[in-house]
């Protein structure tokens, strides 16, 4: 292809400039019926007519079709980019398709992620924002940085009520005061819109909410809350089964064979695991402190499950007053726990049912890539490639 001639000014003084002579730059362009495409571009080069200007020549260029400098077309850079967001591809899978190396392509693709990651207009419009932390190497600390990254995710709902769930960003390090420096970075404009904060329960990332988000009501997320009540479950079957048999669980035991079924909700059990459920209890007269510790799990579950906002919120506060009392230590110290979090668990009643399970999920498509790339060298780049596929850049 060759561009039409047209007189065009020095880019360094603006005089007018003469065609000097042409020559033809072959650049890589999307892969068409799985085959590479070469396209080679005829392109002018120009002298500047003033004598006292020292740029001399120089050749013209279309960001249209590539910016200068790049091997890549546009539109090549482009489907790459739309190729790791929509398809799950790896990009040293499409580097084969064009026929280019990773670095070849990473290149041209980088410096749009990093324009779009720069662009303050990415955080605008965050009414909830949620925080998790990942794994993203397994690697020597000293060589490659801090094995624990947190990620900031936004699940504001969009304006017609439908969800919507970006990630805003990855910092290294896993602690209140990693969130409460990033809080820190944001203009207090920005933090005087969150209305909602989703957490884990741990109180360093409370803290920081309560610091900087004066504003924001804290929510303790519900897959933890229940969580927290089947692991007290566990630790009363196996505290039990050690008192009533000296060792651990084994094969063809009543304890051992439930141990599925108590982190199960009950009603999503058969009416097999049902009978399984009561001859273990029935077993013998120690295991009903594993049936009654089992149930209270079971009203932590349906708390989450009541009809209304309004009998979700009654129900809690009967178990805050309840559980602190029970004569099973597991069960009296879930309840200790939950009391010390009593304004974010009752929240979640408060904010239309308002959890981490957004963020949750972002998570797991940060893991699916990680996987997909067989891993990562550089944070930098695992940023970039994170924001790019989980919502965060506008590219």
């Amino acid at each position: 292809m060759a561009s039409d001639h047209a007189e065009r000014g020095c880019p360094s003084c603006g005089v007018l400039a003469r065609v000097h002579d042409r020559r033809t730059v072959t650049l890589i362009d999307a892969s068409a019926m799985g085959r590479p495409v070469r396209l080679h571009w005829v392109k002018h080069r120009y002298v500047c007519r003033e004598h006292l200007c020292d740029q001399h020549t120089f050749t013209e260029t279309d960001e249209r079709i590539a910016p200068a400098g790049h091997r890549l077309t546009t539109r090549a850079t482009r489907w790459a980019i739309e190729q790791l967001r929509r398809e799950h591809a790896a990009v040293s899978g499409l580097a084969r398709q064009l026929g280019i190396s990773w670095k070849t392509l990473w290149r041209a693709i980088k410096p749009v992620l990093q324009a779009a990651d720069a662009d303050p207009t990415r955080f605008e419009g965050v009414k909830r924002l949620g925080d998790d932390e990942h794994v993203w190497h397994h690697c020597n600390p000293r060589t490659r940085g801090p094995k624990m990254l947190t990620g900031m995710v936004d699940f504001t709902p969009s304006n017609d009520g439908t969800a919507r769930t970006r990630l805003l960003d990855l910092v290294p390090g896993r602690s209140g005061r990693v969130y409460a420096d990033w809080l820190q970075d944001r203009d207090t404009n920005w933090l005087a819109h969150i209305e909602v904060a989703a957490l884990d329960p741990f109180r360093g990332y409370k803290n920081a909410i309560d610091d900087h988000l004066d504003d924001a009501t804290a929510v303790l997320d519900a897959f933890h809350v229940v969580k927290l009540a089947t692991q007290a479950v566990d630790e009363v079957r196996r505290r039990v089964q050690q008192a009533t048999l000296a060792h651990r669980g084994r094969k063809g035991e009543p304890l051992f064979g439930i141990q599925t079924i108590l982190r199960c909700s009950a009603a999503n059990l058969s009416d097999k695991q049902k009978h399984r459920l009561q001859t273990a209890i029935e077993a013998h007269e120690a295991h009903e402190e594993v049936f009654i510790a089992w149930q209270a799990a079971q009203r932590v579950r349906a708390i989450y499950h009541a009809d209304t906002p309004a009998a979700g919120r009654a129900a809690a506060q009967q178990l805050l007053d309840t559980l602190p009392t029970c004569p099973i230590p597991q069960i009296a110290r879930l309840g200790r726990t939950l009391k010390q979090w009593r304004e974010a668990f009752l929240a979640y009643f408060d904010t239309d049912g308002a959890s981490n399970g957004p963020t949750e999920a972002i998570n797991g498509l940060i893991e699916l890539h990680r996987r997909i790339a067989r891993g990562f060298r550089n944070r930098d780049n695992y940023r970039l490639r994170c924001l790019l596929i989980a919502g965060g850049l506008d590219t």
